[in-house]
């Protein structure tokens, strides 16, 4: 028979912003050395630091989203984490387009609408999560 208290037991969880701090450093430790030999103009060097900016919030916020859904689960987490995922795809394609890195996708037109394509299933992920009727 147990004995205690009744209360909940608490996870071991991180907190957000040392979640955010190590996806920031992991992030720009890996984008950083294929990027900043193809920075050679200072308009150039903003946008790069935009798109890495963004690839950082839609790793942050997959993470996240990612842990919720392993805790609560769900359907409409589930489409929000995949959404937070392509975005984060397609922040990279961004990225290496406007880096000049799009070398390895020769087909005509695919590095110009292949990101698109990506951005328009996240939008439908999310409005799957928000249509969702839980029944």
């Amino acid at each position: 028979m147990q004995t205690g208290s009744n209360q909940p037991v608490q996870e071991a969880t991180a907190s957000k912003p040392l979640v955010f701090g190590l996806t920031a450093a992991i992030v720009v430790g890996i984008i950083a050395p294929l990027v900043l030999p193809h920075v050679l103009h200072p308009s150039i060097f903003f946008h790069i630091i935009l798109h890495i900016a963004s690839l950082v919030i839609a790793t942050f916020l997959s993470v996240v989203s990612l842990t919720a859904y392993m805790r609560a689960g769900g359907a409409r987490t589930l489409y929000m984490t995949l959404g937070f995922i392509a975005l984060g795809v397609s922040e990279v394609f961004y990225l290496f387009q406007a880096a000049g890195l799009l070398f390895f996708l020769n087909m005509p037109n695919l590095d110009i609408e292949f990101p698109h394509i990506i951005v328009l299933g996240m939008l439908s992920l999310f409005g799957l999560g928000v249509l969702k009727v839980n029944k």
